[in-house]
């Protein structure tokens, strides 16, 4: 794992450049249970198979919603 914040970007760019998106739709119920969650957020499919949903904090405590720079849409809600 990377230690520095050169070193975790260099690990998100290797990750995700270049990647396009598969699929988007919300985490199911089973999905948010298995990880002791009681809220649904947004799931994003790229085409390697990575998928990426955010989540309350790095430890992984609940879902998190997903802002973005969009003025029509500038927040993708949890579902609860």
């Amino acid at each position: 794992m990377p230690s520095t914040e050169e070193g975790w970007e260099d690990a998100a760019v290797k990750l995700l450049y270049g990647r396009k998106i598969k699929g988007v739709r919300y985490m199911n119920t089973e999905e948010m249970q298995s990880h002791g969650w009681y809220s649904r957020p947004l799931l994003i499919e790229l085409d390697n198979g990575t998928i990426l949903y955010s989540s309350r904090d790095d430890e992984g405590n609940d879902g998190g919603a997903l802002f973005t720079t969009n003025r029509k849409t500038p927040v993708i809600p949890v579902i609860r």
